[in-house]
């Protein structure tokens, strides 16, 4: 983890931070300097991320507010309290995703395949509406989306999952060209991550999973934390539009 203070002075958001990714990317975030607003649906898990975050972190500022991603007033209250309680908003990581569907798309619940889009991409929309309209539009700032490889090549396993992976990657370019200069918009597409999450994608053991890939493990959170630092930071002033892997080669191998 960083210790550099180049995001001191800023005020970032991070959705789906009770734990995990998000929790990571907060983390990394605090010791760069910024004060920090989390939110995740369930209150006391988020609770208990944002006491683990201010631990032994002298003057953290940790901001933990309760709401569904997929829920437009949850949305609007995430960004109005954190401008209005932290004094700006700088910073915007979009990182709620979820993947209730698997396998074929031919036997897929249609109703689940909304809701996927709906929290994966849509609500990501509207978390960067909000964000524009209460400070980005006037003061600019920066946006990352946790996309995934699955977005970026198929995998038929987790097909819906990777269509709306891949939809979110390409509003990522289109909100780039519209919301530059002043407010730049990048995403990330982390292969498998040691999660609660990924549990599923690694059924047949992390060693086999693992040795698919050309670094011979697996990501962390703080694998995709230190990139996402950089993006939303001065030294990536001039990358906007982009979608950078974080997947240890996988994509390199032609495998997925």
């Amino acid at each position: 983890m960083s210790e550099i203070q180049d995001l001191a002075g800023r005020t970032a958001l991070v959705t789906g931070a009770s734990r995990g990714i998000g929790m990571a990317i907060a983390a990394e975030f605090l010791a760069r300097g910024a004060k920090v607003a989390i939110t995740a649906r369930k209150p006391e898990p988020l609770e208990e991320a944002a006491r683990a975050l201010r631990a032994g972190r002298e003057g953290a500022v940790v901001l933990p507010i309760a709401g569904n991603a997929g829920d437009a007033d949850a949305r609007a209250e995430a960004v109005t309290r954190t401008v209005a309680e932290l004094g700006s908003l700088d910073i915007l990581v979009n990182n709620t995703g979820i993947n209730p569907v698997f396998g074929s798309l031919m036997e897929a619940d249609l109703d689940a395949v909304r809701k996927i889009f709906d929290v994966n991409v849509v609500a990501a929309l509207g978390f960067i509406q909000q964000a524009h309209k209460a400070w980005m539009g006037e003061h600019g700032g920066a946006v990352v989306n946790l996309a995934s490889v699955a977005g970026l090549r198929s995998t038929g396993a987790i097909a819906a999952y990777g269509a709306s992976k891949a939809a979110l990657i390409r509003l990522t370019e289109e909100l780039a060209w519209q919301l530059g200069p002043s407010i730049r918009v990048n995403a990330v597409a982390p292969g498998v991550v040691k999660t609660k999450f990924a549990e599923a994608l690694v059924a047949g053991g992390e060693e086999q999973t693992a040795a698919m890939y050309p670094m011979k493990r697996l990501g962390t959170p703080e694998d995709v934390a230190g990139l996402v630092a950089f993006l939303v930071s001065d030294a990536a002033a001039w990358i906007t539009g982009d979608t950078i892997r974080v997947d240890g080669g996988l994509l390199a191998t032609g495998s997925l």
